[in-house]
């Protein structure tokens, strides 16, 4: 909301009444949007989000009252003036009770109305302001639960990105291996957003058999199928006003992206078996660690959701090309894991330190993390050493370059798996520049490598 010129929005079913509002409340420093009739209120507070809603009660199909709840429930601080003739008094008073900022009884006088507007105006803004501190008060006191930790420059500049797009409202879609905190840094974005007040929700898109992640998300009405026995608010209406984090979107089938979809082209979603679709205040933050390109190209994700998505996308860099980071992630793990056990804090010792150094951690920053806590409920000490640290990371299977017995006509495959790790040991193992020698997405080349791999077990 701009303080020098708010936006409002006028919603009558007289046009005259309209046209003398317009001008008047324009002259009067006011942005000024309108609406005829209740219905066409309606679909224009879902789509203009205006800082004011100045409605008349009595009108055909939807009156003020209905605009009253609708408004509320896209922003329980919008201030909504309703204008009321005699015969409605009654329900104008009882409107205000229910959360209407005020009314104005017809006919009314021009520098009245425009006063009761002013006021409004001003208690939006003391609002936003109220909620920018507290913001700000947040962000200072966060915990390093919620704080990414990292000092390495690749990571530094994701989190650079992170807070630059923060205060937007834009989709944001973050890509990378599994484990490398992209929701970690999805809760970041939130706790620097205009949304920080509101709530936080997540869910993985593949942990849900299809049918029960479509009632999850939208919402369902009673009796759309078997075992609905009563309606169900979807979590993009429980997130309003908020941050939804949808993790592996790439998971999701085709249907139900259709409905995600209109989520972010409507700004609505429609619950399962119900006909009415319900207002969505919400931003949207997707992950994958798949290749969405190569998705598209097999017909598995749809383009256009792509493009929606994609709005701003971060690349979160695997643990491997973050080497500077892995101390001060075991550090900040090693504390959490002694308060979570009420224990003093254990330490690694120099030769653990080596060797956790030195593996490539295939599951990154999850991966550390459950290492150093299997090591903390084995060591009988404060101090880590090499023997209660997991086999797998004392005993790294080094992959070799190219097989040992190439066949005498290699295929396609072949040369093109030798290529890549030709190219990648060049780079010293640095995936990211890998992939710009090769010319490809990073996200296609850990996709390939995890083929080779799974092929090569």
């Amino acid at each position: 909301m701009s303080q020098n010129e708010p936006t409002i929005l006028v919603i009558d079913d007289e046009v005259g009444i309209l046209d003398t509002l317009r001008i008047l409340l324009k002259n009067s420093g006011f942005t000024v949007e309108t609406a005829q009739g209740g219905k066409a209120g309606l679909e224009a507070l879902n789509s203009l989000f205006p800082d004011i809603v100045l409605t008349d009660v009595r009108m055909p199909q939807v009156g003020g009252i209905e605009i009253l709840g609708r408004a509320q429930e896209l922003d329980s601080e919008m201030p909504v003036i309703l204008m009321t003739a005699q015969a409605t008094l009654q329900s104008a008073i009882a409107a205000v009770n229910q959360g209407g900022f005020y009314y104005v009884q017809k006919p009314f006088a021009n520098d009245d109305l425009v006063a009761i507007c002013r006021r409004a105006a001003e208690y939006r803004a003391l609002r936003s302001e109220n909620k920018h501190l507290k913001r700000e008060i947040r962000r200072r006191e966060k915990s390093t639960s919620v704080q990414p930790l990292g000092k390495s420059k690749n990571f530094v500049e994701v989190l650079r990105l992170a807070e630059q797009v923060a205060p937007t409202d834009s989709t944001v879609l973050l890509l990378g291996d599994s484990g490398t905190g992209k929701e970690v840094v999805s809760r970041y974005i939130h706790e620097l957003s205009e949304r920080s007040d509101g709530p936080f929700f997540s869910i993985n898109c593949g942990a849900l058999p299809e049918n029960l992640l479509e009632s999850e998300l939208f919402g369902h009405v009673k009796g759309s199928f078997t075992g609905a026995v009563r309606d169900k608010q979807g979590m993009f209406m429980a997130a309003r006003g908020g941050t939804f984090f949808l993790d592996e979107i790439a998971e999701m089938v085709p249907a139900t992206q259709v409905k995600l979809l209109r989520v972010l082209q409507e700004r609505e979603a429609l619950p399962v078996g119900g006909t009415d679709p319900l207002p969505v205040d919400v931003r949207v933050i997707a992950a994958t660690n798949r290749d969405l390109d190569e998705e598209i190209r097999r017909g598995a994700f749809r383009a256009d959701l792509y493009y929606r998505l994609n709005v701003m996308s971060l690349f979160l860099p695997p643990l491997v090309e973050r080497r500077d980071d892995i101390l001060v992630l075991a550090d900040a793990f090693l504390e959490r894991i002694a308060q979570q056990r009420g224990e003093e804090v254990k330490r690694l010792t120099n030769e653990a330190i080596e060797i956790v150094m030195a593996y490539d951690w295939p599951g990154n920053v999850r991966e550390l993390e459950n290492a150093l806590e299997h090591a903390a409920i084995l060591a009988q000490g404060n101090e880590l050493d090499p023997t209660v640290l997991p086999a797998r990371v004392l005993e790294p299977k080094a992959s070799p370059l190219v097989g040992e017995r190439p066949p005498g006509n290699p295929t396609l495959d072949v040369v093109e798996q030798a290529y890549i790790r030709w190219v990648l040991d060049t780079e010293g193992g640095n995936k990211s520049r890998a992939a710009e020698v090769l010319g490809i997405d990073p996200s296609t080349l850990y996709r390939k490598l995890s083929r080779y791999d799974a092929g090569s077990g």
